[in-house]
């Protein structure tokens, strides 16, 4: 094994040598971690061989994998001269901008002082900005490329077209959308894809399919794309009618088609249509895939066939976070409150996964749904002592349910006031339908003024007036009414019956179960 000794000892053998050993010297350095490089012994060394140097920087990036590296590096080629090199600084750009560990300011530093970059590095910090907590930063970049008179590509918008879709701007997408037609570039097959996924997510999935039907034959890529759109726009009747087209085509579903699909008949409760989907995995060798077993559970709890859920739960290899959340949550959402806690339990013995902030969402649920408070209460206080995970306004809205449900109405209210987030009009109006079923008249009141701060909802009155009926205030609930006629207050329509509300106040973390 070389030491840094050993190498030191023989770089200073070879300096006074012919060029040759000089080389030999440098690609003595190569094999070491960075840190243990003497980098102004090998400047020295090799300052005459340009090329080798070139080579051997090449070498020193792949040891790289820190911002402390590559800035080690950086201030070495800058001492070195080789800062105008542009395939070398373009180095040290792309890790800032787009690597994980990396620094988009220092990228943008770095950057700022390259004379003319090539579109390569231009989209490279395109790309980097948009996938930062300012993704409009992208478009300022990309205004400044025009500027600078360097031509846009299909990597360019297709960057750019996707962080429209993020930020959900229909006015920069369609901006963008021209530029490519400016370029001739529309109909590029990367570029009409992310149009098509970027009109989907701007929820102009009319748009989206006008490009998709443009298309001749399209393929699987394409087909996925409209597919996914038409179900993240709530149309998953016409998501399951693209497939059976898709099939028709003779395209065969991956992954991602029947992961999307699986969720669109989730969304429907299309039971019969998901069991034809789940024959078709079987008889491929899709069937072991994770992320589909996980999709398949979803859907079956969904569909409210919570048992073949946990028949593929039970029978599956390689369970990850995600299988077991989404059987808890659809175990929690059916009421099998027993069996939800026992896989929980199950899940904290295999000790292969750490329950997270979800898990809990599902242990709460089903701690509300079977009445069970104090363990509740008690999972509440573990999430946080014993597993490090802040509770969200999520967490809170399961534990105001669930005292609401066990007739702890005042200590619902006092958990709600110690939130160290603000409140939203959900959870106060779980209490409030808590209040409705207990008779808690005086508490009603004072959750109904903190509602009135936030917005004035005709289920919020109805609510009040039901807690004024049930307890025989006639007067109290004639001056509401009177009231709700002042404000202009409709009554609920019937699908938005008290019923209901408390229903999806107490049953909405079903919707959960997505796969992060």
């Amino acid at each position: 094994m070389m030491t840094v000794n050993y190498v030191l000892t023989r770089l200073r053998s070879n300096l006074a040598a012919p060029l040759c050993s000089r080389a030999k010297a440098a690609r003595l350095l190569l094999p070491l971690p960075l840190s243990n490089l003497n980098l102004s012994s090998f400047s020295s060394s090799t300052s005459d061989i340009y090329l080798r140097k070139e080579q051997s920087l090449m070498s020193l990036f792949k040891q790289c994998s820190t911002m402390k590296d590559f800035k080690q590096v950086h201030a070495h080629i800058t001492r070195t001269g080789f800062d105008r090199n542009l395939y070398v600084i373009g180095k040290i750009v792309v890790f800032c901008a787009v690597s994980e560990g990396g620094d988009m300011d220092y990228a943008v530093s770095v950057f700022n002082e390259i004379e003319k970059p090539d579109g390569f590095l231009w989209n490279t910090m395109i790309r980097g900005l948009g996938k930062t907590n300012q993704p409009e930063k992208a478009f300022v970049f990309y205004k400044r490329m025009q500027e600078r008179g360097e031509l846009a590509d299909n990597f360019t918008f297709s960057f750019l077209l996707k962080f429209c879709g993020q930020l959900g701007s229909v006015m920069l997408g369609k901006q963008i959308h021209s530029d490519t037609m400016k370029h001739g570039l529309e109909s590029h097959v990367y570029v009409r894809n992310t149009l098509i996924h970027m009109y989907g997510m701007l929820s102009d999935i009319e748009t989206a399919r006008r490009l998709f039907e443009e298309i001749t034959g399209p393929d699987l890529v394409e087909w996925n794309t409209i597919i996914d759109c038409h179900v993240y726009c709530g149309r998953c009747k016409e998501a399951l009618d693209l497939f059976l087209r898709m099939l028709h085509s003779f395209i065969e579903p991956d992954k991602a088609t029947l992961v999307v699909i699986l969720s669109a008949c989730a969304a429907l409760g299309a039971l019969d249509f998901g069991r034809w989907v789940h024959s078709r995995i079987n008889h491929t060798s899709l069937g072991n895939i994770v992320s589909i077993s996980n999709s398949l559970i979803d859907m079956y709890a969904k569909c409210g066939a919570v048992e073949e859920a946990y028949e593929i739960f039970n029978k599956m290899k390689g369970k990850n976070i995600v299988s077991w959340n989404t059987m808890i949550l659809g175990l929690a959402a059916h009421g099998n409150t027993d069996k939800a806690l026992a896989t929980f339990s199950k899940m904290v013995e295999e000790k292969t996964e750490t329950p997270n902030d979800v898990t809990f969402l599902g242990v709460l649920s089903a701690c509300s749904h079977g009445g069970m408070a104090d363990d509740g209460r008690r999972y509440f206080d573990v999430m946080s002592k014993e597993y490090h995970i802040q509770p969200t306004i999520k967490h809170y809205g399961c534990m105001v349910d669930m005292l609401g449900r066990s007739a702890s109405v005042e200590e619902a209210y006092r958990l709600i006031m110690r939130m160290p987030m603000e409140r939203n009009a959900i959870i106060w109006r779980t209490l409030l339908a808590s209040c409705r079923i207990h008779g808690h008249v005086e508490l009603g009141e004072k959750v109904r003024s903190h509602l009135l701060e936030l917005e004035d909802h005709s289920s919020d009155y109805a609510l009040l007036a039901n807690i004024y009926a049930s307890a025989g205030q006639w007067n109290e609930m004639t001056t509401l009414r009177k009231a709700m006629q002042n404000r202009g207050v409709q009554k609920p329509e019937p699908g938005n019956s008290l019923i209901a509300i408390h229903a999806a106040a107490g049953t909405r973390i079903k919707r959960e179960t997505e796969d992060r």
